[in-house]
């Protein structure tokens, strides 16, 4: 298997140049002040297909030997990485196959459609979206591309804890925290990575969903964990079953802190970043946001940098959060 390292993240960079969105790095006086700290987001809801996953699917696919590719391309999602390798696939010219729950969010479901991909829903209350998976794997020949437990996926999402890193660097800003919504770990794991490399010390902060703790537990056991029971909740972009085993072997000497978000959480996230940074994020890509500010009290004259990933909501989704 592919070595995880730093030098893996930059080969990503390189690779990825001119086929991602270097998203920016925004700042808001009104954010500010309402946090009391100096808080910058990164935007990965204006990456390609609304989220950072596109990152490591496209790296992941162009690592792909060509006869794999051609053979086709299957991952399980919620939906954004879904959507990523989707579109990853649209560009290379190969075959793509989605396994999504039934209740995932209707926009994600048809944007997995519209890239080109065959979307197998599964009902999660009754069946492992794994075993769906590898049926499909076995009887079709296909390449499982995973949304976090890979060190090729890991590598492109760390290309964004590069770019925060040039982005402070910029305007001579230095991080003491830095908040990731977190579900198998991929995004913390390679964002984390390449910031220590660049920026040094700084308190790291893994948001799960209500319900959904599996960090919380798998820190504290010492292993990564995988859930049984998988309570409802709209803020399914961190709210996959299992902590990835590559990204815990990664994280767990960082020893981030973890907090839980609960849907007004997410919610106040929501309306925070489309009222003061003209961003539109969808629960999941907002819980990081919205418990910050309900965390604020600690971060006083802090420098704090959320990374905000998701903008693909539903609209009667995003008008509840405003009716709250």
């Amino acid at each position: 298997m592919q070595k995880f390292d730093l030098d893996l993240i930059l080969k990503a960079q390189r690779r990825l140049q001119g086929q991602v969105v270097r998203t920016p790095l925004l700042s808001s006086a009104m954010l500010n002040d309402i946090v009391g700290a100096d808080v910058y987001v990164k935007a990965e809801c204006l990456q390609k297909t609304g989220a950072f996953k596109f990152r490591g699917a496209m790296f992941k696919l162009s690592e792909l030997a060509p006869s794999d590719r051609n053979k086709g391309v299957i991952t399980y999602s919620a939906g954004n990485h879904g959507q990523a390798v989707a579109a990853a696939a649209h560009q290379w010219g190969c075959p793509s196959v989605v396994v999504m729950p039934e209740h995932a969010p209707k926009i994600k479901q048809d944007n997995c459609r519209w890239w080109g991909a065959e979307v197998v829903l599964y009902n999660k209350d009754v069946e492992d979206r794994e075993d769906v998976t590898q049926r499909l794997i076995e009887s079709r020949g296909l390449t499982f591309v995973s949304p976090f437990d890979d060190p090729l996926i890991m590598a492109g999402q760390g290309t964004i804890g590069l770019e925060i890193a040039e982005q402070l660097a910029e305007v001579g800003a230095s991080p003491h925290s830095v908040w990731l919504g977190c579900s198998g770990g991929g995004l913390a794991s390679g964002t984390l990575t390449a910031m220590r490399a660049k920026c040094g010390h700084f308190e790291s902060v893994l948001v799960e969903a209500e319900g959904y703790t599996k960090w919380q537990t798998a820190l504290q056991k010492g292993e990564p964990v995988k859930l049984q029971l998988l309570p409802k909740t709209l803020l399914d972009g961190i709210a996959g079953p299992a902590v990835g085993a590559l990204p815990f072997e990664v994280l767990k000497p960082v020893q981030p802190r973890t907090e839980v978000a609960y849907l007004e959480d997410a919610f106040q996230g929501m309306r925070a970043a489309f009222q003061y940074l003209k961003l539109v994020l969808e629960p999941g890509g907002a819980a990081a946001l919205g418990t910050l500010i309900r965390e604020k009290a600690r971060y006083e004259g802090k420098t704090v940098v959320v990374v905000c990933s998701g903008g693909n909501v539903d609209p009667d989704v995003f008008l509840q959060a405003w009716a709250n």
